[in-house]
């Protein structure tokens, strides 16, 4: 039987439109579907502020906002992105996610994306929203991918080293994707405990 390709699904929690956020988010989205073979889609919930303030329950929110949290609790992997706002993710980011099925992301490949005006944020992704995921029992991928003000131009990626960061991830998770997603079809490298094996 013929599976269906990866589906990819980045999500911005940056408040405001352009965004370098949403560029990392892109960027790395369409790299690791263009690495699988995948599809890629990308949500900006600036966009989606209005519906998500309808009220307090998620049948209370929009047909957009439905739409954006069914598709990311379909995805196979999910890239999260966030700006840095008073040391953490937006309330925008949050606000989304608590919107999400408690277990609708056990288990699922998570890659974790942050930007900031300078080096010093970086810290996020590591501090706040790893912690944010583990609530959820995702596999977030070790390599998270931080990227500061300098990295981009005109809401480009610019910098040779964050494209280098975004290659290094995909190299180093792929083997781990690929044998989580479909382990029959990818044996997973012998230096890769397989998941199921714990």
């Amino acid at each position: 039987m013929t599976r269906s390709p990866i589906s990819i699904v980045g999500v911005s929690g940056s408040p405001t439109h352009p965004s370098r956020t949403t560029t990392l988010v892109r960027g790395v989205t369409e790299a690791f579907a263009d690495a699988v073979g995948g599809t890629a889609t990308v949500i900006e919930l600036a966009p989606l502020l209005g519906e998500l303030g309808a009220g307090p329950f998620r049948s209370q929110l929009g047909p957009n906002v439905q739409a954006a949290l069914e598709a990311v609790e379909a995805a196979d992997i999910v890239v999260v992105g966030s700006p840095a706002y008073r040391a953490t993710y937006t309330g925008l980011f949050k606000l989304f996610f608590d919107h999400i099925g408690q277990y609708a992301l056990v288990d699922k490949p998570i890659v974790l994306t942050a930007t900031g005006g300078s080096e010093r944020h970086a810290l996020l992704v590591e501090h706040q929203m790893r912690p944010l995921f583990g609530f959820f029992q995702s596999l977030t991928l070790p390599l998270g991918i931080y990227g500061s003000e300098r990295d981009f131009e005109n809401y480009e990626i610019t910098s040779d080293d964050l494209k280098e960061r975004i290659q290094v991830s995909i190299s180093r998770t792929l083997p781990l994707i690929r044998s989580h997603i479909d382990p029959e079809t990818y044996a997973a490298p012998a230096t890769f405990a397989r998941p199921d094996a714990f």
